[in-house]
This record gives C-alpha cells, structure tokens and sequence, in this order.
C-alpha cells in the first residue's frame, strides 16, 4: 500500500518552517481506496511570498486544526505504507519533523516520483510536478495545493506502475526505496559501486574539489 502524499509550508526548512496543508491519498498499486485533506494551523506567520505561491493566507488557517490535532488521523492513514511524494525528501522532512516536535520518531520506506519518473519517463524537458504533468497530459487542479498536487502525483504514479507492471515484483521498487534519499547531487552509479563491508575513511568534496567533511565507519557504503 502506498501513501502519495503532498504539503504546503510556510518554507523550505523542514524543523523550522512549518506544514500550511497536508493531503493524503491511499493508494493500492491498482486504484485509489482513501483520500484525506486539511489545512493546518503552523501556529506562526505565513510569509507572503508564500501566500502568493499557494494562496493559503493567515486568515484561512486562523481556525484550521494544529498539527497535533489531527497527528493521530494522519499517522492511522500513513502507518505501514510506503511514502510517495514528488521529491519524496521535502515531504518526507516535513512530515518526519512535525511528528517529532510531538516526541515522535517517524519513520517509512519512500518513493521519489522524480526519480522514477527519470527511469520511466527518459528525455522529457524536466521533471517537476507542473512541466512533467504537462508533457504527460495530466490535468493538475489547484496547483501548490496540497491536494490538487496530491492528485496529480497519484495519476502520474499510476502511470509510472502501468510503464513498469513486468517489474513490480522484483527489485525495481525495493531499490528505488532504498536511494529515493540520496542527496541528488550524489549519483547513484557512484553510490553503488562504493563496495559493501569496507571500513575505511570517506571524504565529501563540494563542486570546486574542497573537502567538506571527513567521516570513517565500519560499513562505509551503510555510513554514506
């Protein structure tokens, strides 16, 4: 079972910036089954660049639930399901974040709608939500909605399903789950020919060949 899920903030720092709306749909690998939504209190200001962006303003989660108040609604939707969001690692910090600020550690598997959509989709112009959308004719109502986006990821992940049936039952997905948090500047043919089991000393360069960090680890393909 997956969880397509999409939120909008009051910015892009997950822990700091706060969820403004949060849609959830359920979805069984054939077909939709369940779909939730609600605006959210953040219990702070909303800037208006971002209002101008989503449309959500002050005065329209003025009486909205807080995050705590619906946790337990969202948790019984999201719990045991694989999390698939279009850059699943935004989403995913929001949501990771909102529910620790409740004492909670949540954790899920992933799917990046991005990435998969790369593998299946080979050549478009660009793969974010709106221009990916419309190189593949899927209508999005309410753009930087959470749910009109939420929707449009739902129809577009059917899709990638669909492309790839023959695969569904091997390593395809389990794959994509265990890199879909991979920084995206981190190539995923580098990563995997690190070699497992080797203790040793890595080093991160930044694009102009300065080392940024030093680490060690027993397993450096697991520490990286």
């Amino acid at each position: 079972m997956y969880a397509i899920i999409d939120i909008e903030t009051t910015g892009g720092r997950p822990g700091t910036d706060k969820i403004t709306e949060i849609a959830i749909i359920i979805h069984n690998g054939n077909k939709i089954v369940e779909t939730f939504s609600s605006l959210i209190n953040p219990e702070c200001s909303i800037p208006f660049s971002i209002t101008r962006l989503t449309g959500i303003s002050n005065e329209m989660v003025k009486e909205a639930p807080k995050f705590y108040e619906i946790a337990k609604r969202i948790h019984e939707l999201i719990e045991d399901k694989v999390f698939v969001a279009h850059n699943v690692r935004f989403d995913y910090g929001f949501v990771k974040a909102a529910f620790k600020d409740l004492g909670y550690n949540f954790n899920a598997k992933t799917l990046c709608t991005v990435r998969l959509s790369r593998k299946t989709f080979v050549g478009l112009p660009s793969y974010s939500l709106g221009k990916l959308c419309a190189s593949l004719e899927i209508k999005i109502e309410n753009r930087h909605r959470a749910l009109g986006d939420a929707q449009a990821t739902a129809i577009l992940f059917g899709k990638i399903l669909t492309q790839n049936n023959p695969l569904l039952d091997g390593e395809w997905l389990n794959e994509e789950q265990k890199t879909a948090n991979l920084p995206p500047i981190l190539d995923k043919v580098v990563f995997e020919n690190i070699p497992d089991g080797i203790t040793g000393v890595y080093y991160f360069y930044d694009q102009t060949g300065t080392v940024i960090y030093i680490g060690k680890g027993n397993d450096i393909k697991k520490r990286i």
